[in-house]
């Protein structure tokens, strides 16, 4: 192929005479008609619709049950205390009853869920101290500044875990009782292992104790106690590897969200083997997390899951909503190519 790069003038500029350059590649150009066309169209219609009514009946199989609480039964009581400050950390207790008309089959997973909370503000989410929750010494007595004002507390001791984030955690304690039974819940296990084993990590300091490790420090102000005595009944589920404490970590995309809170525990020999049997619940709440400041609302949700998750409509609806306008396009083409015919004479006339 020859070049011309050492001429000047015009001709200088001009690309090599390739068959890439000059575009004489050979190339395919399928030429649309209505008899290729509109099968496609047809085709993907009828692939829509099926996946949408697979997805539809596979999201209607799983079973979902909420329970707002906010003011519910004696919970009004503690919803009206919480809204005075100086009374924000006396107990309070509240039960709500309910009714499980339809036996809860397989693996049952509880919920906490939130409204009108919004964890994806940005400077809520730039409050934390990711160097600090991997375990790392320095930043547990010097955790970084994103954190401010929930640094160090009124005394000048670093907070950990820091940042709005953690202060903000949900701490309602939920006990779900049917017939006088406590629900056996897995209140572990229930984090992404990558959180557990990786992101998140405990300091160490030789073989002293968590609680020793963390001396020097302070709790964040608005918990009832430190991080390493999160769980008093799983001494491993305590500092920043508590399972509670990872998940709420995470935070949310949208305002009204819902994060697990645990597993119903299926053990054998057990009213609970099978499921939730269907009959009358009582939800026990130790209410402790404020809504009102933010108008927000609190609920649980008991769900069963499928291979596509949860009960979520979005996805099946959209395959569906897609294929209705997909076949009304391909019947629109079908009934102008009928009538004007195939190479558009009548068109033309």
């Amino acid at each position: 192929m020859g070049k011309v790069k050492d001429k000047c003038g015009p001709l200088a500029r001009r690309p090599d005479n390739s068959a890439f350059k000059q575009q004489r590649l050979p190339a395919w150009s399928p030429m649309l008609t209505a008899n290729t066309v509109l099968p496609f169209f047809y085709f993907m219609a009828l692939l829509c619709m099926f996946l949408g009514v697979w997805l539809l009946l596979t999201v209607q199989a799983t079973q979902e049950l909420k329970l707002d609480y906010t003011e519910a039964g004696t919970c009004f009581t503690c919803f009206e205390m919480r809204k005075n400050l100086s009374r924000a950390a006396e107990p309070c207790t509240c039960t709500l009853e309910f009714e499980i008309k339809k036996a809860f089959k397989g693996d049952v997973f509880f919920y906490y869920g939130l409204q009108n909370f919004h964890q994806n503000l940005r400077r809520y989410m730039d409050s934390r101290d990711d160097g600090q929750m991997v375990g790392r010494k320095n930043k547990l007595t010097n955790p970084s500044t994103y954190c401010t004002p929930f640094k160090t507390d009124q005394t000048g001791l670093p907070i950990a875990p820091c940042g709005a984030v953690a202060n903000s955690i949900f701490n309602d304690s939920l006990t779900l009782r049917y017939r006088g039974l406590s629900v056996p819940l897995l209140r572990t296990g229930i984090t992404w292992y990558t959180d557990k084993n990786i992101k998140y990590r405990n300091p160490t300091n030789g073989s002293m104790a968590l609680a020793q490790v963390f001396e020097g420090t302070a709790r964040p102000p608005y918990w009832h106690k430190p991080v390493y005595e999160l769980d008093t009944l799983s001494p491993n589920n305590n500092g920043f590897i508590n399972d509670d404490l990872i998940v709420w970590m995470r935070e949310a995309a949208f305002p009204n969200f819902k994060k697990l809170y645990g597993v119903l525990h299926r053990a054998d020999d057990t009213v609970f083997t099978k499921g939730l049997p269907a009959g009358n619940y009582s939800l026990s709440v130790s209410y402790n997390f404020p809504v009102q400041y933010f108008r927000g609302r609190k609920e649980v949700v008991l769900t069963t899951l499928t291979w596509f998750g949860g009960q979520n409509h979005f996805l099946p609806v959209a395959y569906l909503v897609t294929s209705s306008l997909i076949l009304l396009a391909a019947v629109v083409l079908t009934v102008v190519w009928l009538k004007f015919g195939k190479n558009g004479r009548k068109m033309q006339e």
